[in-house]
């Protein structure tokens, strides 16, 4: 796709300084430009490499002025850096408009969905499965029994909805994704050996959620496993059965969180956290990288560590714990003294 500075600056209302039908076809940093990109200056620091970056064209902020020739054209608006990001996002709208069912594929005949749908090749449209308006399914995607999805969603290639999940509007399912597998259910018998707890609820994904690659939500054992409206999770994230989280609340990769917790809302989770089940974790939560957490959480908390304790609390401690071996030995000679002393 090639855009000229002229249709930029209109989707941006910014001005062009410049020639208005200089055209670009793809997007790039502005000290890696090269001829036909299009990138942008917002940071002071990366001042200098407007003189000599090779893109075609660089986005400023309206009070930019050059101290030295600038061959690239220009296009001046409020906030350089907002204006860019708006452009990805187009961008994305643009590369994303795709239309069609194709082939080979199959759409179950019970099945039935909107207006400007997309279903890429290999995709599997099972029972009673209804997609809204613009709905997006690339290719491999796996759509189970009486799967629900709401207008705008789009599902990227190989994730796996299995049946009854239900997804809201504006959804982004990235690749590998699993919503609706069995939760991790089992009971010992009378031998010792265990059981499978059968899995009949399912899984709701409210608007606005976007999930990462390879993360899995796994249904209920009776009601709904849910997400609420707004919640982003990274990659590679573990949602057992029953576990509710709370409206924008972002998750970071490799988090795990055992079965019916309830998390609240806008909540900031790190990396690498742990979860136990059965817990409560309030609104604001604030939780720092590689946290185990085995206790209840109230509203506002930030905590660190594992087990969890306050964030404070454990900056303080690290700091004593870093000089341990210096604090032993000095109460080693202390005592030393004060016994030699009596």
């Amino acid at each position: 796709m090639k855009f000229t500075a002229e249709q930029i600056a209109g989707i941006l209302e910014g001005d062009v300084v410049g020639n208005p039908k200089a055209e670009v076809s793809k997007l790039s940093k502005i000290e890696e430009g090269v001829e036909g990109a299009l990138t942008f200056l917002a940071n002071p620091k990366y001042t200098p490499y407007i003189y000599s970056t090779k893109a075609t064209i660089v986005i400023v902020n309206k009070d930019f002025e050059a101290e030295q020739e600038v061959l690239a054209t220009l296009i001046k608006v409020d906030d350089a850096y907002k204006s860019f990001s708006k452009l990805l996002e187009y961008y994305n709208q643009v590369k994303n408009n795709k239309v069609g069912i194709e082939q080979p594929s199959f759409v179950s005949e019970t099945s039935t969905y909107g207006e400007n749908v997309y279903l890429g090749a290999f995709s599997y449209l099972g029972e009673n499965v209804k997609l809204g308006d613009n709905v997006k399914i690339y290719p491999q995607v796996y759509i189970g029994d009486n799967v629900t999805i709401g207008d705008n969603t789009i599902i990227f290639a190989g994730a796996k909805l299995y049946s009854e999940t239900q997804v809201g509007k504006h959804c982004i399912i990235n690749s590998g994704a699993i919503l609706g597998a069995d939760g991790f259910g089992f009971a010992p018998d009378e031998n010792g050996a265990f059981q499978k707890v059968p899995q009949i609820g399912n899984v709701i994904i409210e608007d606005y959620v976007d999930i990462g690659s390879a993360t899995t939500i796994d249904r209920a054992t009776l009601g709904a496993t849910i997400i609420k409206k707004g919640v982003k999770l990274d990659n590679q994230i573990q949602i057992a059965h029953n576990v509710e989280i709370g409206k924008n609340t972002v998750i970071a990769a490799q988090t795990g969180i055992a079965g019916s917790t309830k998390m609240g809302e806008n909540c900031l989770i790190g990396g690498q956290v742990g979860i136990a089940g059965h817990l409560t974790i309030g609104n604001n939560v604030k939780v720092q990288a590689q946290t185990g957490i085995g206790h209840r959480v109230k509203d506002g908390e930030k905590l660190y560590g594992s087990p969890a304790i306050d964030y404070g609390n454990y900056v303080k401690s690290y700091v004593h714990f870093k000089n341990l071996p210096g604090i032993v030995k000095t109460i080693n000679e202390l005592e030393k003294k004060v016994n030699g002393n009596s």
